[in-house]
């Protein structure tokens, strides 16, 4: 039986300033920064998961829905969300904090794929997880559909075999 840990385990937050070097001409952060903070912040959330060695698999979706604008706050929250085998799925929320006003908003999410290595460079199993909040537990239940999804787009799973992608539209 494989060890178990808590989502609550694998939580990582990190905050920046916006400064002029990461943003574009119209003032606002430029999104491949932002990509590669939450790609460290989600590292490090899959990292405390396993404590293994981590890498990107997949950047499986990610929505810029707010601009981020020079001055102001990031702040970057991952956890995460499930683990198939050797690989981990972690959820990142964004949120902005407007310098001058202080009020926070949810700006941005992502969703990244991590697979644990061994010392060269194989996949190694991970811990399962166990979702605790409601919060938790719903992405837990999408984690596996979002899966199913990917492998199907990638050809590595036939869609018929996907079975909690169909349930979805059976029910």
């Amino acid at each position: 039986m494989r060890e178990k840990k808590f989502a609550s385990e694998t939580f990582a937050t990190t905050s920046k300033i916006i400064l002029p070097n990461d943003t574009n001409t119209l003032g606002n952060l430029m999104g491949g920064q932002l990509l590669n903070w939450m790609d460290i912040g989600a590292a490090i959330s899959a990292q405390r998961h396993c404590r293994r060695v981590v890498v990107t698999a997949a950047v499986n979706n990610v929505s810029f829905n707010r601009a981020i604008k020079l001055g102001d706050v990031v702040t970057i929250e991952s956890k995460v969300s499930r683990s198939f085998g050797s690989s981990m799925e972690v959820f990142l929320d964004v949120y902005v904090e407007n310098h001058r006003t202080g009020k926070r908003t949810k700006c941005n999410e992502a969703i990244y794929t991590f697979v644990a290595v061994d010392q060269v460079g194989q996949p190694i199993q991970v811990p399962d997880l166990v979702p605790d909040t409601d919060l938790e537990k719903e992405r837990y239940e999408g984690a596996l559909r979002r899966r199913q999804l990917g492998l199907i787009l990638a050809k590595k799973m036939d869609p018929k075999d996907a079975t909690e992608l169909k349930a979805l539209f059976e029910n």
